[in-house]
């Protein structure tokens, strides 16, 4: 590996994203600096598509490509699922409150995801791959008490969220009074008297959709400032479902109402 290599952990500051996709899906969305990319050694018959692509794109942008141990991998992803691969780069680059807004305003079918304090990254993950399949223009998440955009969020992503503009704020009420302003109608996904089953909500036009956080659901004040309550009708003996699945139930309920067709995605 030659006389300069540090290991894994001693290589400047940054993250480390790990699985073939969600490295794959980083580099080829561009938006962070990277620093160093860990692959296995090239094979004889040669390597797989995907590794290649990691390996081209990595080199184009002065990344350095080295191997390491499964031990190292191990480590430095902290037991991810890394399938032989990982990529430092700087931190999840976020953006402003006002670029989404921007977005809505620019949009007359505007889908924007608000998550209020989703604490497991696996969820988090999960939604912001919807949300991209769906469309959102934006994600908009807390500060506090809640998962930001982990590598194990990217990583439960497959590599989405590296494609999404995704803001986090002190404030969620704040952010969905300013999203309302350009036109943004909130639904939030929760349960009560006032919920109405979430394919009678109309879903055209400029959309926001609000999931909650495992077990507590929506917060009050959020609550109270969404215009629609949807629930999803439970038939079994479980009181609610997983986070994740719910916001992709009702993300795609979204383009079902506004007549989407489906079709491949382009590679």
């Amino acid at each position: 590996m030659g006389r300069n290599y540090k290991g894994p952990r001693e290589f400047g500051s940054g993250e480390w994203i790990y699985g073939r996709r969600p490295v794959l899906e980083s580099l080829r969305a561009g938006r962070r600096t990277f620093m160093e990319v860990i692959l296995p050694p090239v094979e004889k018959g040669g390597e797989a598509d995907d590794l290649a692509e990691i390996r081209v794109r990595a080199q184009s942008v002065g990344a350095v490509v080295r191997a390491a141990t499964r031990d190292q991998l191990d480590s430095l992803t902290r037991g991810g699922h890394h399938q032989g691969v990982a990529l430092k780069s700087t931190g999840y680059p976020y953006v402003g409150l006002e670029d989404i807004v921007r977005a809505v305003k620019e949009d007359a079918n505007a889908l924007v995801v608000v998550l209020d304090h989703l604490e497991d990254p696996q969820n988090v993950g999960s939604i912001l791959r919807s949300a991209d399949c769906a469309g959102a223009c934006g994600v908009v998440i807390p500060e506090d008490r809640a998962s930001g955009v982990t590598p194990a969020a990217v990583r439960a992503s497959a590599g989405a969220s590296e494609h999404l503009k995704i803001a986090r704020v002190v404030n969620l009420v704040r952010a969905i009074e300013e999203l309302k302003k350009p036109g943004l109608w909130f639904t939030g996904l929760d349960f009560g008297t006032d919920a109405r089953t979430y394919a009678d909500v109309d879903f055209k036009g400029r959309v926001g959709i609000v999931v909650g956080a495992e077990g507590s659901g929506i917060s009050r004040l959020v609550r109270e400032n969404c215009d629609f309550i949807a629930m999803l009708p439970m038939l079994g003996k479980v009181e609610s479902l997983n986070a994740g699945v719910a916001g992709g139930i009702v993300l795609y309920e979204v383009l079902r109402q506004r007549g989407v067709k489906a079709q491949m995605p382009e590679e």
